[in-house]
């Protein structure tokens, strides 16, 4: 049966003919543009396959769809965003037939979607819908926490995202990517990489811009992610950048050198790890700092009484893995701090030194090592390694990336990169 017939928006135009020599010049109301008329009411052109009255609420399992029922009059835009401001992705038809959202419905919402389309004339038409969706019967909820704690940070230092449930299944990890949100002030481009099952890491291909403002928040409140769970609110999290601070240690010269802000503000003598307890070469970040650390060998390994045993107190200790490796006070090898490797792993300086660094570096500051017989830092696990990976095989811990290849960690010899 044919479609109600409906008023047409009809557009006049008189002609003005005013010769100048042998040119003619045309006017027409509304600008002879179908465009610039108001839209025409669509409903009776437009369906979709949600909810129509009656109280009904919409399947948030099912994907939304929005259907042109005449082909001289195609879809020309949607918009579908809930009373949060969250707006669904969606994919429209090359013929403008057919319109279908990309990505899950939240539960329990109410939606907006705004239709667009375009007689035979070029006239423009709209249909506005609304409905709520349902809400999900005994889900389990998974909710993210964000790290760090809030507060000021270098550089170097990634976003984390601990989920409260595991999330296996690579399209459900898709959808849990795309609602977890990282902007910074000024604007640089990330990625996301799964570490476990329920731990995400964020980081841009380069360090943070100084003086940037991170912000990392979810989306995931009232989303299905798979059967029987479903996103639940969770709270946001803001970083501060501070200044550019870049340590990189040469193993092989003996030798630390400190930027700020890509300028030379120091150049220590240090003393790393000897042949057996080779420092690790790579980058890593500061985690902590300890005015005050006992050191026992029996904590990495070395039985107690052997020669190389050790128990010391150790000041001005900055933390850069969870195994044990500091930049700390070394008073006992400063006549081989410059020339020689004489520790069981750590970065060791005079007192002085180690009070400035100590007093210099905040969590999230980069500490380089290179030229150390070492292997290179775990991305993940000992702290934070993460700038490790190369941007593409960082990339290649998104579940939104295509034509995944299992990661290898690159053991290549890192070369310092202050700028």
């Amino acid at each position: 049966m044919s479609p109600t017939p409906r008023p047409r928006t009809v557009v006049s135009c008189t002609l003005l003919v005013i010769t100048v020599g042998a040119g003619a010049v045309t006017a027409c109301g509304s600008d002879g543009n179908p465009l610039a008329e108001r839209p025409y009411d669509a409903s009776d052109q437009i369906s979709f396959n949600g909810p129509t009255g009656d109280g009904k609420k919409a399947d948030p399992d099912k994907p939304l769809e929005v259907v042109a029922e005449d082909s001289d009059e195609p879809i020309t835009d949607v918009t579908a965003v809930d009373a949060s401001g969250r707006y669904v992705a969606g994919e429209l038809s090359a013929d403008g037939s057919r319109w279908h959202s990309t990505e899950p419905l939240a539960a329990d919402a109410h939606y907006t979607v705004r239709v667009s389309t375009e007689d035979d004339s070029g006239a423009p038409g709209r249909r506005v819908l609304t409905f709520h969706t349902g809400k999900p019967t005994a889900p389990k909820r998974l909710t993210v926490e964000f790290g760090p704690d809030a507060g000021k940070y270098g550089v170097g230092q990634p976003v984390t995202a601990k989920l409260s449930e595991p999330v296996k299944d690579p399209v459900q990890r898709a959808v849990v990517e795309r609602s977890l949100k990282v902007d910074s002030t000024p604007f640089v481009a990330g990625a996301w990489h799964w570490v476990d099952d329920k731990e995400l890491h964020y980081r841009p291909k380069d360090y943070w811009p100084a003086q940037a403002t991170v912000r990392a928040h979810s989306n995931l409140d009232g989303i299905k992610i798979g059967d029987r769970l479903w996103g639940a609110k969770s709270k946001d999290l803001r970083l501060s950048i501070g200044d550019r601070v870049i340590a990189v240690t040469n193993a092989a010269t003996h030798s630390m050198t400190v930027y700020k802000n890509d300028a030379v503000i120091n150049t220590i003598p240090v003393t790393t790890g000897k042949p057996g307890f080779d420092t690790r070469n790579g980058v890593k970040v500061v985690l902590g700092k300890e005015y005050l650390v006992r050191m026992r060998g029996t904590t990495v390994g070395i039985a107690e009484g052997s020669a190389e045993s050790y128990d010391l107190d150790v000041y001005y200790a900055t933390r850069v893995t969870w195994s044990g490796e500091y930049v700390h006070a070394a008073p006992w090898s400063v006549g081989s701090q410059g020339s020689a490797n004489v520790s069981h792993g750590c970065t060791g300086m005079s007192t002085s030194n180690a009070e400035w660094f100590f007093d210099t570096f905040r969590p999230g500051d980069v500490v380089q090592v290179v030229n150390s017989a070492g292997h290179t830092m775990e991305p993940f696990g000992n702290g934070f390694g993460d700038w490790n990976l190369d941007w593409p095989k960082w990339k290649q811990g998104s579940a939104l990336t295509t034509g995944k290849q299992k990661i290898q960690e690159d053991t290549s010899t890192l070369q310092p990169r202050p700028a």
